[in-house]
């Protein structure tokens, strides 16, 4: 389990796989209150033929440091992991938060990126009506609520109890300032004016029955991309943990097809 100190806060990641493997690295990056095992199946499958990279984002499952105030700031975490590692290139692939933390590393970084995947994320937050009434009572809730309000709605109806229970535990057992901050974060992004400027293949994945992040709001993304392919995984917002196999096979068709 290496770990890496960056600006004061001690970062857990994995980098397995052949280093001479196919293609460049991938990058896997978890979102809000999530962890680098969100990413199993994946790290399992790929990491078989090419070298592949996750982390626990700062303040997040076995990483320490205070939360994010904006989505720029874990963005150079993963670059300062990339450099220490000495990857110039990678795919990046991103969930949610993670997928919002892509598109700054790709806007700011280009040379660095040379394909893009984005689950269930978006380029700007914008609020059903139901979201927003969550946010506007989120700080007058005690914050095991908050975060099981949030976590419940994150996944499709159907789904076993006794698996979101799990996740709930875990989300809420990441400290509250954390949350919070990375909340405010999420809020405040906003790069749907400038995307069009990401000119690298890139990969949209959505959960059909996604309400934290409704796929019309992605499909308003996959617009901008100047150079975007669209899937539909009939799933929730939990996308890599409710249907991993077929995430993968979607990936997989991705990463090997010509760009």
């Amino acid at each position: 389990m290496p770990q890496l100190e960056v600006d004061g806060a001690l970062l857990t990641y994995d980098d397995q796989g052949p280093r001479d493997g196919d293609g460049v690295p991938l990058v896997f990056i978890h979102g809000w209150t999530a962890d680098r095992h969100r990413w199993d199946h994946q790290m399992e499958h790929f990491s078989v033929e090419r070298r592949v990279i996750r982390l626990d984002l700062r303040g997040h499952g076995e990483s320490g440091g205070a939360g994010s105030r904006t989505i720029a700031e874990p963005a150079r975490d993963v670059v300062t992991l990339l450099d220490h590692l000495k990857v110039d290139r990678c795919v990046l692939i991103g969930h949610s938060m993670g997928g919002m933390i892509a598109q700054t590393i790709a806007l700011d970084h280009p040379d660095r990126v040379e394909r893009l995947v984005l689950v269930n994320s978006i380029g700007r937050m914008t609020y059903s009506r139901g979201r927003g009434l969550l946010m506007a009572v989120s700080t007058r809730v005690p914050f095991k609520l908050f975060v099981a309000a949030n976590i419940q709605r994150a996944f499709a109806p159907g789904h076993p109890r006794e698996e979101i229970r799990q996740y709930i535990r875990a989300s809420a057992a990441t400290p509250r300032e954390v949350v919070m901050t990375c909340y405010s974060a999420m809020r405040a992004f906003d790069v749907l004016d400038r995307v069009g400027e990401i000119e690298v293949p890139t990969l949209l994945v959505h959960g059909y029955h996604d309400i934290q992040l409704p796929v019309q709001q992605m499909l308003r993304l996959a617009k901008a991309y100047p150079d975007a392919e669209v899937r539909i995984i009939d799933a929730g917002h939990e996308l890599p943990v409710e249907k991993p196999a077929e995430l993968t096979r979607t990936l997989d068709r991705f990463l090997t097809s010509k760009g």
